[in-house]
């Protein structure tokens, strides 16, 4: 058994289709057709579902792919391993954040590339948890900020990294004297414009006010934060966002930050890894990075 039909293998598994994934590999598709073929004879298995065209994977190579992905990430961990043992951690860390992570995730990037300026880092910044989890499953991402509730992370590491708080970024015009915090039923009265439904960030904000009896109905929803903070700067308008977005965007001119109470809305932001032992030094070299960074302290005192 060779690595290169492992390679092979996964990248048809991955592109579903054999040419494109001949290109993928930068083989002609005789080769990977010829190489997978052979991987069959070894194993005593039949991986691939032939017809006209790909047809998919057969039952063994749905479960046979994943120990592929597998015995590549750990070869790739291995090259890795020993590079860092002749020059220092190199090679290339691949992360994923939800989009409400893209504004926090430096605080985590910034000092791991500081520690170690000869890996390069793939970001992606609009990806959903359960596709980040997927894909770390598949190691084809090493780590990702995202949040845990409604999904399975069972034989993946989860590591806490800071409680993310909903707040009122409300026009000075709105609210009479000064305050630091509202209710919510005090905030609902605002001429609210919010995150459309279904988004994640409108969901924990739907679901917490439905077990106290509230509900939302915004005159304007979007999908786009920089387009709530565009309208509270006119003055006539609030909106409710994570105070994780203040830091990054601070706060609209005129406009005011209160906290929200009765209920307090909060989600937990984690990092997730593969479980796999011992791993990537790359994704460990991460893991302390996560540790010695912070986050809960340095998110905390903005709510």
């Amino acid at each position: 058994m060779l690595f290169r039909q492992l390679e092979y293998f996964v990248a048809l598994a991955r592109e579903r289709h054999f040419a494109r994934a001949a290109e993928a590999s930068h083989v002609s598709q005789p080769a990977l057709s010829e190489a997978i073929r052979k991987l069959e004879h070894e194993l005593n298995v039949p991986l691939v579902r032939r017809g006209q065209k790909f047809e998919g994977l057969t039952p063994e190579g749905e479960r046979l792919v994943h120990w592929a992905r597998r015995i590549l990430a750990d070869c790739d961990a291995l090259k890795l391993e020993v590079a860092a043992l002749q020059t220092g951690l190199v090679g290339e860390l691949r992360l994923a954040v939800v989009p409400n992570a893209a504004t926090t995730v430096a605080l985590l990037t910034d000092p791991f590339c500081a520690a170690h300026p000869l890996v390069r880092v793939q970001l992606e910044t609009n990806l959903r948890s359960a596709e980040i989890i997927e894909r770390i499953r598949r190691f084809e991402l090493d780590a990702g900020m995202l949040y845990p509730d409604r999904h399975d992370t069972q034989e993946l590491l989860v590591t806490p990294l800071y409680q993310e708080h909903q707040v009122l970024v409300v026009g000075g015009d709105l609210i009479a004297g000064k305050s630091d915090s509202i209710s919510w039923s005090d905030a609902l009265a605002l001429p609210l414009c919010l995150l459309a439904e279904g988004m994640r960030g409108r969901r924990v904000i739907d679901d917490a006010l439905a077990t106290q009896g509230l509900s939302l109905n915004p005159q304007l929803q979007t999908d786009s934060v920089a387009t709530l903070f565009a309208h509270v700067a006119t003055g006539r308008w609030a909106t409710i966002v994570p105070h994780t977005w203040i830091r990054a965007l601070g706060v609209p001119a005129g406009a005011s930050v209160l906290r929200l109470h009765d209920p307090s809305v909060t989600a937990p932001m984690v990092l997730v890894t593969n479980a796999a032992e011992p791993g990537s030094v790359v994704t460990r070299a991460l893991l302390q990075t996560a540790q010695d960074a912070g986050l809960g302290e340095a998110l905390g005192g903005l709510h």
